[in-house]
């Protein structure tokens, strides 16, 4: 794949595809239906990357009053470290922004190194831990990070 990286607002006829990208990267995935349910809600940001019209990431946020938080984000594994996720996650800062958000939070797994770093370079901080948070009984990390 060779094109340029298109982000854009997601669309329920990305869902199928969505959803098979979360199964290839996450333990647990959420069900096809909680994402269809995002698209339907007020206050998301509900973001697709697309290479050579194949969808390659995407990130899917809610904001609460001041807060915004990230749900879910991924980036296929051959995309990875090509500057996909510092995008939407740029992306979802400058949402933030517009909708006058304080606060960004989100969770990830505590023996998820590599994606702690992720998020320490995009300056979130690690503030505390949720023990047993993942099905699987895994604590999560939860980070934050203020909008200036």
């Amino acid at each position: 794949m060779s094109g340029e990286v298109e982000i854009r607002e997601a669309r329920e006829s990305d869902l199928d595809a969505v959803h098979q990208l979360e199964r290839a990267c996450f333990p647990v995935p959420w069900r096809r239906e909680f994402f269809a349910s995002e698209l339907q809600q007020t206050g998301r940001v509900c973001l697709v990357a697309t290479r050579d019209s194949y969808l390659i990431g995407y990130v899917f946020a809610m904001t609460i009053l001041d807060e915004m938080h990230i749900n879910k984000i991924a980036v296929a594994p051959s995309e990875r470290r090509r500057g996909i996720a510092i995008a939407l996650m740029h992306l979802c800062m400058d949402a933030a922004r517009e909708r006058n958000v304080t606060l960004l939070t989100l969770e990830v797994r505590q023996s998820n190194a590599g994606a702690q770093r992720f998020y320490e370079h995009l300056q979130f901080e690690p503030s505390y831990i949720r023990p047993r948070y993942y099905p699987d009984g895994e604590a999560a990390v939860v980070m934050t990070r203020r909008v200036f």
